[in-house]
């Protein structure tokens, strides 16, 4: 049976360790770190994930708050938001929850946030500096993947990767560090072979490539489609796929992209849905806005 890697446990590591450092921060006179969750609309399940982003950042002492704003706000004025905040010194970090309204340019919003207090790694520099491998805000699902590996001890030099996703804000950000060298600037990178399918890849070419692979990712929102007949033996599954499902007895439940009740019997070690990237996602999170307020009164 397969080692299952607990996100929520890791999470819970990381968090401690990073309400430590907060306090030692603040003992030497600092201000708290500050985090603004920008939510435009009235989607509940966004508006549950800002208040527990909120929530988890109080916890460890960072002075956090939500935006909410009517979905009839205009592009412009929502940018205009967005400036009041970079312009703002008290305010270290902003991440803007995902998707915005139809009549949005998600890149022009994501674009007007200063890059750096961009703690979701959604702008345009971070993107093009964590792709040329200097130091940047990782996306933090794409950060909580490689925490989960480190932490977890999964070797990956020299290792075949495999990453089931193409999303600018997940698959890209994990294969750029996978594959790269760790000697370079950003100090990330893991020295794999990567290969990166998505959901159109043909189901036996993805079949071929997972079973060469010694740590797969998959974050398609396509339930059970990894397979145990896919796995090599002891290979790694990080499962960042989240959909809601109706069960059997006519409950909703979320799961994953791995049928993991017979992957697990295969692999090495496993991440669990829910429980294992998401909690980690939201540490990742606010392991960014700590990084965003310390560069910031660096420069002051």
């Amino acid at each position: 049976m397969a080692k299952i890697l607990d996100g929520k446990a890791l999470a819970e590591t990381v968090k401690n360790e990073l309400k430590d450092k907060i306090e030692n921060w603040v003992k030497l006179g600092k201000r708290a770190p500050s985090l603004r969750c920008i939510f435009v609309g009235d989607d509940q399940g966004s508006e549950s994930y800002v208040n527990n982003i909120k929530r988890q950042a109080s916890n460890i002492g960072i002075n956090a708050q939500v935006l909410r704003y009517e979905s009839t706000i205009t592009e412009a004025q929502l940018i205009q938001e967005i400036k009041t905040l970079n312009d703002d010194s008290t305010v270290d970090a902003i991440l803007i929850q995902l998707p915005v309204p139809d009549t949005m340019n998600e890149r022009n919003v994501c674009n007007a946030i200063s890059p750096e207090k961009d703690v979701d790694g959604f702008h345009i520099m971070n993107i093009g500096q964590l792709c040329v491998d200097m130091p940047s805000f990782v996306p933090a699902t794409a950060l909580a993947v490689i925490e989960i590996l480190k932490r977890s001890e999964i070797e990956t030099f020299g290792r075949n990767a495999v990453v089931a996703n193409r999303s600018k804000n997940i698959g890209l950000p994990i294969a750029m560090i996978l594959h790269s060298d760790k000697r370079h600037e950003n100090g990330l990178g893991m020295d794999a072979t990567v290969t990166i399918c998505h959901r159109y890849t043909p189901p036996e070419q993805l079949k071929v490539f997972c079973q060469n692979a010694d740590i797969i990712i998959t974050a398609t929102g396509i339930p059970k489609l990894i397979k145990a007949n896919m796995i090599k033996p002891g290979a790694t599954v990080i499962d960042v796929g989240m959909t809601k499902v109706i069960d059997e007895n006519g409950k909703a439940k979320f799961v994953g992209d791995v049928d993991y009740e017979e992957v697990v019997k295969i692999a090495g070690a496993v991440t669990p849905v829910p429980g294992g990237v998401g909690p980690m996602t939201v540490a990742m999170l606010l392991h960014n806005t700590f990084q965003a307020a310390k560069q910031l009164r660096n420069k002051v």
